[in-house]
């Protein structure tokens, strides 16, 4: 089941906060809550999943919203973006302090508010990926699973990146240059190799079953010589996977 982008949008002037989740929910995504200070966001963050956060630099708090940044790095493993009026230099460099995931500065048009979403969520989604493996390695006893959600992973789907459980995806085929992912009810094409996408997986749920071919053990229906079914579809295994599940059957 695919789930649009969750996004907080900390914002002190109502006028804009309102265009901002018109556009947003214009486009697809799914607002959370709108509200106008540090205080008030931390609670939302506390009480709701939330996938992104746009934050207005100057808030009507003593609290700014690099503090809320500060607070999002040091507690929450999702992106945000500062939405702000101010360019200046002291402004930028202040921000930078807080490794933002994206700098959008007023005022801006539907397309770059989309723009900046998707090269943030993009980025923290696959350049932290080698960090973020690691750490969910030490964790979680060798569960390597997504950046920004150890239940889920982010799929792009036309102009938009939805929230994929890893429990829906049933198997991935290699095509090409591009990954078909099989979910319960959907297909999604992914441009990447299947090795680096199985690193992105939970080792304990998926294999790969075929030079071609990821599967998720958990939808597999039925077993012969050669191929396995997932939801009415033969898919062909190797030897070594075919003795693993018959193992992993009888043990």
């Amino acid at each position: 089941m695919e789930h649009p982008i969750k996004i907080l949008i900390v914002e002190d002037n109502v006028i804009i906060a309102d265009d901002m989740q018109s556009m947003l929910e214009e486009i697809g995504y799914e607002v959370v809550d709108n509200v106008i200070v540090y205080e008030q966001a931390v609670e939302v963050l506390k009480k709701q999943h939330v996938d992104l956060v746009l934050i207005d630099i100057i808030l009507a708090s003593d609290k700014t919203g690099i503090d809320l940044g500060k607070h999002i790095r040091e507690v929450y493993n999702i992106p945000f973006i500062f939405v702000t009026s101010n360019s200046d230099r002291a402004t930028v460099e202040n921000a930078k302090t807080v490794k933002p995931d994206g700098y959008l500065v007023k005022p801006f048009e539907q397309q770059d508010l989309y723009t900046s979403i998707e090269i943030a969520l993009s980025n923290f989604n696959y350049s932290k990926k080698s960090s973020s493996a690691t750490m969910s390695e030490e964790k979680n006893d060798g569960l390597v699973s997504n950046s920004v959600l150890k239940d889920s992973i982010f799929v792009k789907k036309q102009h938009l990146y939805y929230r994929i459980q890893f429990g829906d995806i049933q198997f991935i085929k290699a095509d090409n240059v591009y990954l078909e992912v099989n979910t319960v009810d959907k297909k999604f094409l992914v441009r990447s190799p299947l090795k680096d996408y199985l690193e992105k997986l939970p080792r304990h749920k998926f294999y790969r079953a075929h030079k071609s071919y990821i599967v998720n053990v958990d939808h597999i229906d039925a077993i012969n010589s050669k191929d396995i079914m997932i939801n009415n579809t033969l898919i062909p295994i190797s030897k070594e996977f075919k003795e693993f599940i018959i193992s992993s059957m009888n043990s």
